[in-house]
């Protein structure tokens, strides 16, 4: 690169709620994105790194939504926009000239068992779909590493902003005073501040030493009743009520346990690096996305 205080990021998965306000947040900082769309997976892998060849960093972002009834059919949708898109960018990579400087990729808390307190170095996997699809998913991405490019996964908690991802799908039951937690509340909830996410993309990008599996969580997860309670005092509005688990396995079948189970999860690795949240606590946050 000429100038070292300027990067050019290849990014899949940039129409989300994530990749569109890191495309921004990018962009404000003066650094180039390149947006990679569905119909370059679809061709060859020289293809895709002939588009990509100027990128010295690629954010792996692509993977169809998970909270949704999981057919046959839609596990597949889930397991090829997420594995297949990893392998063809890894393959791609393969076939650059000049490689990016990083790679960082997706992958999700569901990683993890429902039960226990985990970090990056001491947990329990859990034993489901969600942690196989998990697993298969950054075993892809880890392939980077053999081609000398700097690799990381970015293990998502549920992403809390203005205007998208899971709140916004609470916020109109919360605002008409019928919001309540699921089942009873206790499962674990580990999330975290879409702006403190994007400013952990700049900080592992300009980190040399940064490397490997990092959690993207708060340092306080807290309980779906502890969401729930801080959702209706940021509205002043009253959560008396309690969504059935049932109710969520009809409407959702397997894909209810996204909602109604929970991981708690620790940023241990964020944190040795000496990296500051924005929104450390689960009040700050959500009184700040629907403010």
């Amino acid at each position: 690169m000429a100038d070292k205080n300027k990067h050019t990021i290849a990014l899949s998965g940039s129409t989300g709620f994530v990749g569109k306000r890191l495309c921004e947040f990018l962009q404000q900082k003066g650094w180039s994105v390149i947006p990679l769309a569905r119909e370059d997976f679809k061709a060859p892998a020289s293809d895709l790194a002939r588009k990509i060849q100027n990128a010295d960093v690629i954010i792996n972002l692509a993977g169809a939504p998970i909270i949704k009834r999981w057919t046959a059919g839609y596990k597949k949708i889930l397991f090829d926009s997420r594995i297949n898109v990893t392998r063809k960018l890894v393959e791609a990579c393969s076939e650059m000239t000049r490689k990016p400087e990083a790679f960082i990729s997706t992958s999700a808390i569901g990683f993890y068992a429902d039960h226990g307190h985990h970090t990056e170095t001491h947990f329990v996997q859990a034993d489901n779909f969600l942690g196989n699809l998990s697993q298969k998913w950054e075993e892809e991405a880890m392939k980077a590493e053999r081609l000398g490019i700097r690799t990381m996964i970015f293990r998502f908690g549920v992403i809390l902003g203005k205007n998208g991802g899971a709140l916004q799908q609470m916020l109109l039951p919360f605002r008409l005073g019928l919001g309540g937690h699921i089942g009873s509340g206790l499962q674990a909830f580990s999330w975290i501040h879409i702006e403190d996410l994007t400013q952990a993309y700049v900080t592992a990008i300009t980190t040399p030493s940064f490397n490997g599996v990092y959690n993207l969580t708060s340092p306080n997860p807290t309980t779906n009743r502890g969401l729930t309670k801080a959702l209706g005092k940021a509205l002043c509005r009253p959560t008396i009520f309690r969504v059935p688990r049932l109710i969520l396995k009809l409407h959702f079948g397997e894909g209810a346990t996204v909602l109604t189970g929970g991981q708690h999860v620790l940023p241990e690795r964020l944190l040795q690096s000496d990296f500051t949240f924005q929104f450390p606590t689960i009040a700050e946050a959500v009184k700040d996305c629907v403010s």
